[in-house]
This record gives structure tokens, sequence and C-alpha cells, in this order.
């Protein structure tokens, strides 16, 4: 394979990896201080047992996010050192935000939370996580704010072959970004909202504490209820601006070739992308037309004309980005989603009936399984929104041609890859077996709650 292949493999591995840590990360440090702050205001020695619970899962989670995080820092300099001479200028300014202020925040009050409990007043000993929590959100916004300048560059000007930028509040009040940042946050919500039923369940089919876990799960259920109703929303918007911003992602999300008008929506297609065009599919008309304009009349532009355009303002080559791959990527996502909205709607349903949980054995099993929904609706959601901008590292300025280090030797990037393959699937490992020691441990006879005096006669 060749430097650009390679280097946009090697970013796409540790860029996916990297991201099943950050949409947890955002919102279970929501839902922990939430129940941090109904031990304060209850005095529930029980929501205290929670809050320490989830906090310590939080924080496996939060240190791997922070490791794999810090690897796609090094790439820009190394591997896309073209992108970063175009576009330092910008791009640096919300990183150096982010790492100075956001982070700071961040692991300076997680710290005060981590070894402040009974050092700090309850009240104080709240506000800390609040504020770490704060910071976390804070942070992606910097994050979210860099990238949809790649995928919808403002306030800048090109001088002598560099994206310089003209004015902050181009990039603070950016479209895309609004509607970006949203649905990060609100996959936050569900990802952490079904990690909570997921593990709930899972413990409750095992016997393991039913009055602790069904607490859970009960608290679980409605944030991940909130967070899939947000999560569709905020991307169904989303998608409506992309329809202005980027069309041929939302051709290619489409395998829509022509221009239709109105233009219809495929669940599935089998997709001839040399020939470009689709050998069958299964559509419904106007579909898509509804989705983008609510009305069925609405005119998509197809693949081949945006090609055709493409080249009239940018000059010949190929514009079309991996249609199969967009289509698909999609439909896992939006799939995913909605499976999600169907079994927050059952567990909030559920943990209204009188019966124990641990009555719905059959629905627990499929309780326990729902944990990975979201991670494959994250990763499926971020492989279409990168992968769509193809051939662009900035959108309609700079290609990922131009953008790839010139220097790079092909041999020392496979060796790289090969070996960020293996460190990561060894931290998935220590992650996985590190969630799953701690998760299982059952508060009744856990050492450190029993230590404290606070076992068994919190749930019985």
């Amino acid at each position: 394979m060749d430097t650009l292949t390679l280097s946009r493999l090697q970013f796409g591995v540790t860029t996916v990896y990297h991201f099943f840590f950050v949409p947890l990360t955002i919102g279970l440090s929501f839902l922990v201080a939430i129940l941090e702050t109904m031990y304060v205001k209850t005095g529930d020695e029980r929501y205290k047992q929670m809050t320490k619970f989830w906090g310590k899962l939080f924080l496996i989670n939060f240190s791997m996010g922070v490791v794999t995080g810090i690897v796609q820092e090094f790439q820009f300099g190394m591997n896309w050192s073209g992108y970063s001479r175009f576009v330092g200028d910008i791009f640096g300014a919300p990183l150096a935000i982010e790492a100075l202020v956001a982070f700071f925040i961040e692991s300076t009050f997680l710290g005060v939370w981590i070894f402040g409990w009974d050092k700090l007043s309850k009240k104080l000993h709240c506000v800390s996580i609040w504020l770490a929590a704060a910071a976390t959100s804070i942070s992606a916004f910097w994050i979210l704010l860099a990238n949809s300048f790649m995928q919808n560059p403002v306030g800048y000007t090109l001088n002598n072959g560099r994206a310089e930028m003209t004015d902050f509040g181009a990039l603070l009040t950016n479209g895309h970004l609004w509607w970006q940042f949203p649905h990060v946050l609100t996959s936050g919500l569900t990802t952490a909202g079904f990690f909570i039923v997921g593990i709930s369940a899972f413990n409750i089919v095992r016997g393991n504490n039913k009055g602790f876990f069904e607490k859970s799960f009960r608290f679980g259920a409605v944030a991940a209820l909130i967070g899939a109703v947000l999560v569709i929303f905020a991307g169904h918007e989303q998608t409506r601006s992309l329809s202005e911003e980027q069309p041929m992602k939302i051709a290619a999300a489409e395998a829509l070739w022509e221009t239709e008008a109105p233009a219809s929506f495929s669940f599935i297609a089998n997709i001839d992308q040399e020939n470009r065009t689709n050998k069958g599919a299964l559509s419904v008309p106007g579909g898509l037309s509804f989705l983008l304009y609510y009305n069925f009349e609405g005119e998509v532009k197809g693949i081949n004309d945006l090609q055709a355009q493409m080249e009239a303002e940018h000059g010949p080559g190929d514009y079309i980005p991996p249609v199969a791959v967009i289509f698909y990527t999609f439909r896992i996502m939006v799939a995913a989603g909605g499976l999600m909205l169907i079994l927050g709607i059952a567990a909030v349903i559920i943990t209204r009936k009188k019966a124990a949980l641990s009555a719905y054995k059959k629905l627990m099993l499929i309780f326990s399984w729902s944990l990975f929904l979201p991670y494959i609706a994250n990763a499926s959601g971020w492989i279409m929104a990168e992968m769509g901008r193809y051939p662009w590292v900035v959108y309609g300025l700079q290609t990922m041609e131009d953008g790839v280090s010139t220097v790079t030797n092909p041999v020392y990037l496979t060796i790289s890859l090969v070996g960020f393959i293996l460190v990561y699937t060894v931290l998935a490992i220590v992650t996985v077996i590190l969630m799953k020691r701690y998760a299982i441990r059952n508060p009744e006879t856990d050492k450190e709650i029993v230590a404290e005096g606070k076992g068994a006669s919190l749930w019985t």
C-alpha cells in the first residue's frame, strides 16, 4: 500500500478506537454527577454507592480515552504534515484551548473528586464532579470546532498556499458545529444510559445484588430513552444541514447517482460504483425529499451531477467517496438508533411495572446485549462522517493527497500501523477485563463497601 492509504488507515484505526471511549466519558460523567447530586440532596447512602460504582467504571473508560487520544495529536505532524502546514493557523487554536483550558479543568477536578471523598464537604465534592463533567463537554466542543472547519470551512483566507484565520467568531458559529456538537453530546448520553442498562441487566440475570442493579437499571433506562430520542433528532437535523454543506456526502449516503425530484429513499441497494449505477434497490418514492425538506417534491442532486460540478470548480479528478461504505454505515447507524429507541421505551415501560425486574429474565438478556448498540452506532456514524468527505481532508480546500506527508516511508508506516493495532488490541483486552472485573462486583459483599459499614442492609 502507498503512503496515503497507510496514513488514512492508521488515522482511521486510531480515531475509531479512540471514539469508543469518548461518548461514554461525556455521558457517564454527567450521570455520575446526577447520582451524587441525588445523594447530597437526599442523604440516601444508596446513591453514594451507585455514584462510586459507576464512577469507577467511568474512570477506567476515561483513562483509556486519554491514552488513545494522545496518539492522534502526533499523527498531524508526522503522517499529515501537509495538512498541518496548510491549516495549522486555524486548527491549532481550538486544540490549544482544549488542552490548556478544558482538559486542564477536567483532569484537575477529576483528581479532586477521586481523592476528595470524605475530605471535602458533600456539596463541594459534588461540585467537583459537575465541573469535571462540564469540562469534558467543553473539551469535546473545541475538538468538534476543529473538525467542523474540516467539514465546512469558514472564517479563513488563503495566503501563500495556507489557510489563515480571519474570523474566530465564524468558527464559533459554524453551522456544522451546532448540529454536530449536540449530536455527539446526545450520543454520549445514549451510550452511558445503555451502558448502565446493559451492565445492570447482566447482573440482574446473574442474581447479583438485585436491589442495587434494579435501581441502577431504572436510572439508566430513563437516561437511555431521553438520549435515544435526542440523538435521533440531532442526527436528523445534522443530516438535513449536510444537504447544503456536503451534498456529495448525502448523495453517497443514498447511493443516488442521478438527480431526482422527488428523490427516493433506499433501504438497501446493490451498488456498482465502477459503472455509477445501482443494479437493484428497495426504495420509498419521495422518501429522501421528505426527510431533507419535509415535503415530497424537493430536488436532490445526484452523484454524477455533483462530480461534474466538482470538476468544473476544482479541476479533473475523482470526487466520489466510497459509496457502498457510506451507504451502509449510514444505515447501520440509523438501524442501531431505531433499535435503541425501541429498547429505551421498553426499558422504561417495564420499570413502571410492579413486578421485580428479575421476573423479566428474557428481556434482561436482551438488555444485556443492548450495551453494544451505541458503540455500533457511534463507530459507523463516525466512519460515514469522515469517509464521506473523501477526497477532501479540508472540504473544498485541500485533498488528502495534498495533506499527507511526502517524506513518510511506507515501510515505517506499516510497522507503526501494525504496532498500533497490537498495542490497541492489548489495551482493549485490558479495558474489557478491568470493566468486567469491576462491573460484576457485588455491593453486598464488596470489601470497600463492607468496610464502610454500608453493605447489604441498604438493599434488603
